[in-house]
């Protein structure tokens, strides 16, 4: 994307404000008729026809992400996930998002260079124009604001709010992976501090490592459900852990829930990882968080429809609000499930 040497380091005054905006957006292309004007005025100009869905996150180094195994091209696309996963969370298509970057002196133009080709990689691949966005200086590290835009027919929005009791509680693919992955991150960084020499050996850890570092955004559940003719009743997307989301769901729809132990999806690697970090894998699937998986209620009479499917999977049901909320656990004990997932204004100890 970026013609540099491996070497050269820019400073970012060299650029100023608006050469660096232009020199870090000059290949990013638009490829939505909703997108009347891009980069290069005061404001993008947008024509979206159905119902625009607006979600905004930021990131900031040192509480969401640390540089020292978080490669930086990573980071862009990763931010852009998490922000292209609340549109799908709400049954839309994302179309546009807008990148605001805040980073000290210590970072050069190759640097950017680097964010902003994880950035373009993840509009590429999603299909998303970058529309605008700002950049300033920073006294202390880098901090990344995204904003994502999509639209959706009204009847099709789907809100946390839907939920009816009896309806299947359904998740995409496995969970507790993106905890794991950053288990071993972290592990193989403090094994770094004490012998620089050491090379991380992170192969058979790929999965879940790439989970952490790389996550992708559940775009093809909801083209999968439209297909489907499949219509969530609520959904929401794991970013803070399974437990988290499911009381944002029943609190949403005033509904109670039981989560079946037995039925959470785990991919065979978070098991043997959980082993050797001698944690147990139902409270990695709970609280672990940044999955970006989507979780989501339907109808009974849709189970045929989705029953089949490898990429979904039954893990409980709603039900009346009385009930409150539950893990049914493999001994057929019932277990009131408390959130203990990520929380972002959470001190540090």
């Amino acid at each position: 994307m970026f013609q540099n040497t491996k070497d050269s380091k820019t400073k970012l005054s060299e650029l100023g404000e608006f050469g660096l905006i232009d020199h870090l957006t000059q290949f990013l292309k638009v490829k939505h008729s909703s997108t009347v004007k891009s980069i290069g005025d005061d404001a993008a100009v947008l024509d979206h026809e159905q119902q625009t869905v607006v979600t905004t996150d930021l990131l900031v180094e040192g509480i969401h992400f640390d540089l020292a195994f978080m490669p930086l091209k990573h980071l862009g696309y990763k931010a852009v996930m998490v922000n292209l996963s609340d549109v799908y969370a709400m049954n839309a298509k994302a179309e546009q998002i807008t990148v605001s970057i805040a980073c000290s002196n210590r970072f050069t133009v190759e640097a950017l260079e680097e964010l902003y080709s994880g950035i373009s990689a993840a509009a590429e691949l999603y299909n998303i124009d970058v529309v605008g966005g700002d950049t300033t200086s920073a006294t202390k590290g880098l901090t990344i604001s995204i904003t994502a835009l999509g639209q959706a027919k009204k009847e099709e929005i789907t809100y946390r709010s839907g939920a009816k009791p009896n309806d299947l509680l359904v998740v995409s693919g496995d969970l507790g992976g993106a905890f794991l992955g950053l288990k071993v991150l972290q592990r193989e960084n403090e094994v770094f501090k004490v012998n620089p020499n050491a090379q991380p050996d992170l192969e058979k850890y790929t999965y879940i490592v790439e989970r952490q570092l790389k996550p992708e955004a559940r775009k093809d559940i909801v083209e999968l459900l439209k297909a489907l003719k499949v219509k969530p009743t609520s959904m929401i997307d794991i970013s803070d852990g399974l437990s988290s989301e499911l009381m944002h769901l029943c609190k949403h729809s005033k509904v109670g829930a039981n989560l079946y132990e037995d039925k959470l999806p785990l991919d065979p690697l978070c098991i043997s990882t959980c082993e050797e970090f001698e944690l147990d894998s139902t409270t990695v699937v709970l609280n672990g968080g940044e999955d970006y998986e989507l979780l989501f209620t339907i109808a009974q009479e849709d189970f045929d429809k989705i029953k089949a499917n490898p990429n979904l999977t039954v893990i409980g049901h709603m039900a009346e609000k009385k009930e409150g909320i539950h893990l049914i656990s493999r001994m057929n004990t019932k277990i009131p499930i408390k959130a203990r997932g990520w929380n972002g204004m959470e001190e540090e100890n």
